[in-house]
Parts: structure tokens; C-alpha cells; sequence
């Protein structure tokens, strides 16, 4: 989560674009520090706090030692409110978090609550078999957000080579056979200036065995 103005949606896209075009395996297992850098230029750009949570204090651990954060929280997405006030945040990022099991669609709302009114929320999950029951009912709640005039769609982006499978369950169609990769989506939405999300339910959650 980040305050003040950033890059384009065009830069934010390319920049995202060469990165999941990486086909070198170590180059792709060491994906996200390769973000370290960027983190000076969100600044330059004038992204000057950066917030983070997450739900294991071990994690939050090695994200203070990195010392890029001004604020760390420990919040359980799904089962307890995120600890910052309503319209707080100018873009709101989860990354890796959005499947079965781990965060559930139940969290968005909350996601939008504590962004700025024309502020911009991005999301992404995998594409890929094991997680298609999750991503139809992210699906549905993000549809049933922007029916109900919460936020506008700007991006829905199908990424490829998103990730290298990591077990048996997901490989098949929506895995790259050739090298391993699973596919992925970017989800990119701008909340309204008049947000009327009472009333919106959540879509329900696959059952935790699928």
C-alpha cells in the first residue's frame, strides 16, 4: 500500500510485462528481489510511505530488515479488519495472497475501503487448474464491486509465464509444458469518487479441499 502520486499505467504495465518475460530459471526464482531497486524509484516518483502487511510475524521480520517500509502491520486478511482508516491509500497492491486457502474474496472490500476515492487497486492470482474455482469467485466479487458502482475495471491481464509450478496439482491446461510456467491475471481498478458497496456480498469460497 502506498501514498502520493506514481508512474503511468502504461510504464506500470511494460515494467510488469518484461518482468514475467524472463525465461532464465534463476533469474525467475529470484523474481521479487529483483524489486529492491524499485523501491527508490517509487519514491523518486512520489511514493513516499510504503505500508505492509501480512500475516506471519516471521515475514514481516525480514521486511523491516530490508528496511524499505515506514509502517509494518500484522493483520489476517479475511479475518480481521486492515488496520488503516477508511480512504487512506493512493494504490492498494496484494500480490501472491489470492487463493484457496490463503486470502479469501471475502477481503476485497476491504482492500477498496482503505483506498482514496479515485485512488487504484491491484490485484492478481494464478490462472492455472487448481486455482480456476477461486479465480471464478474472485471474478464474481470483483464484478459485483464494480455493478455496484465501487470501482471502474482499467486492466484485466493475462500473464503466461506467471509462475513456475510448484507441485503435481498444477500442471495441465493454463501450465506452459515447454519450461513449467503457470498462468496468472493482473486485475487493475480505480475506485470511485461515490462508493456504494453496502450490500455487496462476497462470492462464496470453493470448499477447502479443491
Amino acid at each position: 500500500m502506498a501514498q502520493e502520486e506514481g508512474r503511468s499505467l502504461s510504464e506500470a504495465r511494460s515494467r510488469v510485462g518484461v518482468l514475467h518475460g524472463i525465461t532464465d530459471l534463476g533469474d525467475k526464482l529470484h523474481f521479487y528481489k529483483r524489486w529492491a531497486p524499485d523501491y527508490d524509484q517509487l519514491q523518486a516518483r512520489g511514493f513516499l510511505q510504503l505500508h505492509g502487511v501480512d500475516g506471519s510475524p516471521e515475514m514481516l521480520e525480514q521486511a523491516r530488515a530490508r528496511g524499505f517500509y515506514q509502517r509494518l502491520s500484522l493483520c489476517i486478511l479475511g479475518q480481521e479488519p486492515l488496520p488503516s482508516s477508511e480512504g487512506t491509500f493512493d494504490a492498494v497492491l496484494i500480490v501472491g495472497a489470492l487463493s484457496d486457502g490463503q486470502v479469501p474474496c471475502s477481503a476485497i472490500p476491504e482492500l477498496l475501503r482503505v483506498t482514496k476515492p479515485g485512488g487504484l487497486v491491484c490485484l492478481t492470482t494464478r490462472t492455472n487448474p487448481s486455482n480456476l474455482r477461486y479465480q471464478e469467485a474472485l471474478e464474481a466479487t470483483l464484478d459485483g464491486l464494480e455493478r455496484a458502482g465501487a470501482w471502474q475495471r482499467l486492466v484485466a491481464w493475462p500473464v503466461d509465464r506467471w509462475e513456475l509450478a510448484t507441485s503435481e496439482l498444477e500442471v495441465g491446461p493454463g501450465t506452459s509444458d515447454c519450461d513449467g510456467f503457470i498462468s496468472g491475471i493482473v486485475y487493475l481498478y480505480r475506485k470511485q469518487d461515490v462508493a456504494q458497496v453496502e450490500g455487496v456480498r462476497p462470492s462464496s469460497q470453493p470448499p477447502a479441499d479443491l
